[in-house]
């Protein structure tokens, strides 16, 4: 399980390190894609697996799911961690979340996020200041 904020800092060389606590956890390749809310998503290659076969899987007559199945799967690359736990984040992908030097990965359960650090905090403070109407709804789903 991912969880947590972390500060990193993107190199000359566009690579970024992933937190020492989840290096293990791809072993097996990482895979790297847009995210939602102009973040990039990180995925281990077994959680990828089961995310492009749901994604696969869906119907792709309506316009909107069509586009966002592109957006994800097009959208996505996969590599290999490096000796210091750094993954290279291709042009596109920088371009797309607006990474500059210093960024953010944040721990989201079976996911990791990788946010212009500028980005994420007024992000965070956009959500806090939201906070009580979503416990609220979902509270609702009896999720809270």
């Amino acid at each position: 399980m991912f969880i947590g904020e972390y500060q990193h800092i993107l190199d000359q060389k566009k690579r970024v390190a992933v937190p020492a606590k989840f290096r293990t956890k791809f072993k097996k390749g990482i895979i790297i894609t847009r995210g939602l809310d102009g973040c990039l998503f990180i995925y281990t290659s077994e959680e990828w697996s089961k995310i492009a076969e749901k994604l696969g899987s869906m119907p792709v007559g309506e316009k909107g799911t069509r586009s966002f199945i592109r957006m994800v799967l097009a959208g996505a690359t996969d590599g290999k961690l490096d000796s210091q736990g750094r993954v290279l984040i291709p042009d596109y992908l920088k371009e797309y979340a607006g990474l500059k030097k210093d960024v953010t990965i944040a721990g989201l359960f079976n996911r990791l996020e990788v946010w212009n650090t500028k980005v994420w905090e007024k992000y965070k403070k956009g959500a806090e200041k939201n906070q009580d109407e979503v416990a609220e709804q979902l509270g609702r789903l009896g999720m809270y």
